[in-house]
């Protein structure tokens, strides 16, 4: 059922000019996992067995987490065993998920297996995080990230399309313009965005974190936790290792299909709000499961659940012609989208979303400069042509 104040909400929140949707397939170009080696890191970490006692396979964190558990929670009693055979039905289920987040909400109630599906996300993705090309190690305190080695992802892109001709006193006005939805559960963007504008501008932390309190970013399934910069009293570090009770606080901070849609236990309204009335949405990474649309874009007894007709561009890496037409009249169908760009299923990462939809705006046809995109059309040339003209449907699915 949609949120019924999305329309008198739309109303009193300024348009975005740019909301990007963020799928696993974004944070793939920084080695984080995509949608099947996350459901196989899982399956891996919920093999948990025991040889007289002893761990002999799966995340031992996790097992440990089981003990807490055990000890603490009246329905069990102190049996570890009630979690161990929840944490192999997720196991065994993995092969057959669409995703971690399907299988979870397929057994909402189950509070066994919401536990233990948590457990293994948060850990893997802290795992993911320390793996990536984005950690910093905290052994000297002037590491900073190798911006070198994230130069040709769209990390990289998007922060040019941030900061182009933009002086410091002007990036909270630029930043206000966009708003992120990511639906990953790892915080490689506001890491990357934190680090990416110290190193850029020269700026100290305390005035990235301020710049930064101009950007909209929302995680519709959670994260695990804000990093130390976003909240100083329960902060945790990129990538960091944690202990047994503190993956346990992550269970928290994750959140199902049925919790993401709860106005109270999420910020769903306002995610349906802001994309109600953007003006252009690209899509990065993403992978269009229903379930993931319904989020978005829940349908209305009074038609699509948008109040203006955006823009749209779209990645489709290992997408079928077949579905991606079957995507296109879902997105149609749900909201007023007419799709402009729909980067073939030959692209190979999210960069090239962004870095095609550059090269339309500043293409001889249609001379529009990257700050288009933010919606800064005082600096635009006087014979600019309006942004993104429509492609014909057959030519954007090539």
């Amino acid at each position: 059922m949609p949120d019924a104040p999305i329309e008198q909400a739309a109303q009193t929140v300024p348009a975005k000019s740019l909301v990007l949707v963020i799928g696993a397939g974004a944070s793939k170009e920084a080695n984080l996992p995509a949608g099947a080696e996350l459901k196989k890191m899982i399956a891996d970490a919920l093999d948990i067995r025991y040889n007289r006692f002893e761990n002999t396979s799966g995340d031992d964190l996790i097992a440990q987490a089981f003990l807490l558990m055990a000890q603490s929670a009246d329905q069990h009693r102190g049996d570890i065993d009630p979690y161990l055979y929840a944490a192999w039905r997720v196991r065994d289920a993995m092969p057959q998920a669409i995703s971690i987040d399907n299988f979870i909400d397929s057994h909402r109630g189950d509070q066994d297996i919401a536990l233990c599906g948590k457990l293994a996300i948060a850990s893997c993705i802290l795992a993911a995080e320390r793996a990536s090309k984005l950690y910093v190690d905290p052994g000297n305190v002037n590491n900073k990230i190798n911006f070198s080695a994230v130069e040709d992802t769209w990390f990289n892109s998007f922060f040019q399309l941030l900061t182009e001709s933009c002086e410091q006193a002007d990036l909270p006005d630029r930043l206000s313009k966009v708003a992120i939805v990511c639906f990953n559960y790892d915080r490689c963007i506001e890491h990357y965005l934190h680090a990416g504008l110290q190193n850029y501008y020269g700026m100290r932390p305390e005035a990235a974190t301020d710049v930064l309190s101009s950007l909209e970013i929302h995680h519709p399934y959670g994260t695990v936790g804000k990093l130390p910069w976003q909240s100083q009293q329960d902060g945790f570090a990129f990538g960091a290792i944690p202990r047994p009770p503190k993956l346990l606080e992550f269970v928290h901070t994750l959140r199902t299909f049925t919790e993401g849609i709860d106005p109270e236990r999420s910020d769903i309204s306002a995610i349906r709000s802001t994309l109600s009335t953007a003006e252009r949405i690209a899509f990065l990474g993403f992978a269009y499961h229903r379930l993931n649309l319904q989020l978005l874009f829940p349908f209305s007894a009074t038609g699509p659940a948008r109040s203006v007709e955006g823009r749209v561009y779209a990645t489709a890496n290992g997408i079928s012609n077949s579905d991606l037409q079957e995507i296109t009249s879902e997105l149609g169908t749900r909201a007023k989208f007419r799709l402009y760009v729909f980067i073939s299923a030959m692209t190979s990462n999210a960069m090239i979303c962004f870095e095609s939809t550059r090269e339309v705006c500043r293409s001889r046809s249609h001379r529009i400069p990257d700050y288009k995109l933010l919606g800064e059309t005082a600096r635009a040339p006087a014979d600019s042509v309006p942004p993104f003209p429509p492609f014909p449907p057959e030519h954007c699915r090539r």
